[in-house]
């Protein structure tokens, strides 16, 4: 099984149409998330693969994608209304 690591991933796009583009390419990585910030649980194939599909969506000089590794050992801390997480009750690899 390969190892796979979290990582939030974030983007600040201007263009609707690069939004909806960016959209449908965290869609096939993010297990979870808010508007324009995701939980990916990626292994580093699927993170390069990540990187590379949004470089071909954003425009550099006018938009900016994060991707962020979040250390499993640290303890998680939550501002304003905060929601337990949970694992879903399965993962796809596909």
């Amino acid at each position: 099984m390969p190892h796979r690591s979290l990582y939030l991933a974030a983007y600040d796009i201007s263009d609707a149409k690069r939004l909806r583009k960016a959209l449908a390419v965290m869609k096939q990585f993010a297990t979870g998330g808010q508007k324009s910030v995701f939980e990916c649980f990626l292994t580093e194939a699927e993170k390069e693969r990540l990187v590379r599909e949004m470089r071909e969506v954003i425009e550099p000089r006018e938009d900016r994608f994060f991707l962020i590794p979040v250390e499993m050992r640290s303890p998680v801390r939550v501002l304003g209304i905060g929601v337990a997480p949970e694992d879903p009750p399965y993962y796809y690899a596909g």
